[in-house]
């Protein structure tokens, strides 16, 4: 299993890919889109979705998970985000990929284990599980920690399944 993680901004959005081989985690490639800030909006989602239309041509995820909009204090921020959040997902559909959201605080509280953690502690926790020894941008990283709740479920999901299939023996 290949998950693509993306942090979505409409000036900056991370991308991050990981791979589930067993139980363990691989890191796979992370960057950032940046869609410059002096662009109008319409050119720097354009941007977004051409670049995340790239990273899903190369890597190949077969899932892939966004952070949900937060409630921000300021209506235009969650809106703007909301725009970039729209182009990931249609890319992900385009792409034929299962996408899954997740709210900030359930990513910091898979990754790090509180809700509250900071960004340089979910970095950190990020670059052990993967095992780097630099870390990329804070954006990527946190697409990375996005991508890693999304595998982390996923392997849940199937534990789950597996614990309530019933075993037959045979007698």
């Amino acid at each position: 299993m290949i998950v693509l993680g993306i942090d979505p901004g409409t000036i900056r959005t991370g991308w991050g890919v990981v791979r589930r081989a067993g139980p363990r985690l691989q890191y796979v490639a992370a960057g950032t889109i940046d869609a410059g800030k002096d662009s109008e909006l319409p050119a720097r989602l354009h941007e977004i979705y051409e670049a995340l239309r790239a990273v899903i041509a190369e890597h190949a995820p077969t899932a892939l998970a966004v952070e949900d909009i937060f409630h921000a204090r300021f209506a235009a921020s969650a809106l703007k985000l909301g725009h970039a959040r729209g182009v990931a997902l249609l890319v992900g559909a385009q792409a034929g990929l299962p996408i899954a959201a997740y709210p900030p605080a359930l990513v910091k509280r898979s990754v790090a284990g509180r809700g509250q953690a900071d960004k340089a502690q979910v970095a950190r926790i990020v670059g052990a599980i993967l095992g780097l020894r630099d870390l990329p941008e804070v954006d990527a990283t946190d697409a990375l920690a996005i991508a890693i709740t999304h595998a982390q479920a996923l392997l849940s999901q199937q534990v789950q399944r597996a614990a309530a299939t019933p075993r037959v023996r045979p007698g």
